[in-house]
């Protein structure tokens, strides 16, 4: 059952039908954040074919995720990503819906983490147990997040599941250094198996304590932070076919209706000039995980289609 299908009417009443926050991943290269998400919404998120040839996330990939509390058992074993308690059986409440902002790990690809950081709201620092703590990116990562502002972090000690407890507790206690002096000092420190979901409930109760959902201001001019962009047509299209650029991201403020005139910034490089001029088009379409929507609010991850040439818009140019 998708997650669509389980919003009661407060939470579409409020939010909509999209996810209401972003929560970030960072840490170092092969820490396990692609696989963690992937334990929350059952999507892997290094789809790229470089991504997959190399192993690693290139591109900031995202996905949603539905967290569901159960009123008949206690924190943590009562949180789940699914409406169906997996401990009592019993039917579980919706607590809301989050967008996962996976941003890469590897030295050479910062520039893409930063832009995906822009947009979070929160963030977990993944961190492996079996290795030595910190990594470089792990360090990069966590002052990354510090100067963005981003206050709420909840730290995860992930591949527990290939260490002795002994050596698990070691580790923990590096971590505990690790971010002494930082903004991650208060932050919950959750062991876990991203792999085989071990104590992945626990995690979704630290996330739920940890990371609010912020305040937006719907009556403003809506403003939309752009994380990719797309050509959704396929080779060969014909060209009565043809759909304009998509663009996604998330909205800060505002809210976006089918027909609704934009304007997209910096835009294009004038050569002769040596400035940019802005890109004004319309809103054709708009989608969120759930689908196909009218309107888009801030808060979670949203497609902008467009009347752009679609070329201006293909594999985030």
């Amino acid at each position: 059952m998708h997650w669509k299908e389980t919003l009661p009417d407060w939470y579409v009443k409020k939010y909509g039908y999209q996810p209401c926050v972003n929560i970030g991943t960072a840490g170092h290269v092969d820490h396990g954040k692609t696989t963690l998400i992937q334990a929350f919404t059952g999507v892997w998120t290094s789809v790229h074919s470089q991504e997959l040839r190399r192993g690693i996330t290139i591109r900031v990939g995202y996905s949603d995720a539905a967290f569901y509390k159960c009123k008949e058992c206690e924190p943590p074993v009562g949180y789940s990503t699914t409406p169906k308690c997996p401990n009592c059986k019993k039917e579980s409440e919706l607590s809301r819906v989050v967008s996962f902002v996976d941003s890469p790990g590897h030295e050479s690809l910062m520039a893409n983490m930063l832009s995906g950081s822009a947009l979070m709201d929160g963030a977990i620092l993944v961190i492996a147990a079996n290795e030595q703590v910190p990594k470089p990116q792990t360090r990069e990562h966590l002052l990354a997040l510090e100067t963005l502002g981003i206050k709420q972090i909840v730290v995860v000690q992930n591949k527990v599941d290939l260490i002795s407890y002994k050596e698990a507790l070691s580790n923990y206690k590096d971590i505990t250094k690790f971010v002494k002096g930082t903004k991650a000092l208060k932050s919950p420190i959750i062991p876990v198996s991203a792999q085989s979901g071990l104590n992945i409930d626990a995690l979704i109760g630290a996330i739920e304590e940890t990371i609010e959902t912020p305040q937006r201001d719907e009556s403003k001019n809506a403003v939309m932070h752009v994380l990719r962009s797309f050509d959704v047509n396929k080779p060969g299209a014909k060209i009565k076919t043809i759909k304009g650029g998509v663009i996604g991201g998330s909205l800060t403020q505002g809210v976006f209706n089918i027909g609704d005139e934009i304007e997209i910034k910096p835009g294009i490089l004038n050569e002769k000039k040596k400035s940019y001029e802005p890109i004004q088009t319309e809103i054709a379409s708009l989608g969120t995980g759930a689908g196909t929507v009218e309107i888009v609010k801030p808060g979670g991850l949203v497609a902008i289609g467009t009347k752009l040439d679609p070329s201006l818009t293909r594999s985030d140019s």
